[in-house]
């Protein structure tokens, strides 16, 4: 009994070269806009660290209320307190993270950027 091989199929074959060819674009695409996205993740975690920081621990509000404060734009941007050390750590999910630190008559100041 003879059996057809679906790789041999024409139209198998079209599809197959279709979906790698939609990867390899996605790749090229993601590989072109990689430093524009990580440039605006490390702007953002640090603008939201510092602001959030400020209004904090300098405006005694709370973090959740703090939150209005962003930029539009800045809704994946998550916070994270540390009461004891007086500081936030602001991440954008899998790209960015920062942290600000309140100091007494100085302020919240962003630790200093890894890499």
């Amino acid at each position: 009994m003879a059996t057809v091989n679906p790789a041999a199929d024409p139209k198998s074959r079209f599809r197959r070269r279709i979906l790698l060819l939609g990867l390899v674009l996605l790749a090229a695409l993601l590989a072109w806009f990689w430093g524009p996205m990580n440039a605006y993740a490390q702007a953002s975690a640090a603008y939201g660290a510092r602001v959030a920081c400020s209004c904090r621990f300098v405006g005694g509000r709370e973090l959740a209320d703090c939150e209005k404060d962003f930029e539009p734009g800045m809704e994946l941007v998550m916070l994270s307190e540390d009461a004891q050390a007086k500081s936030v750590t602001a991440r954008y999910p899998g790209l960015a993270s920062q942290t600000a630190t309140y100091h007494p008559g100085f302020g919240c100041q962003l630790e200093p950027w890894q890499g």
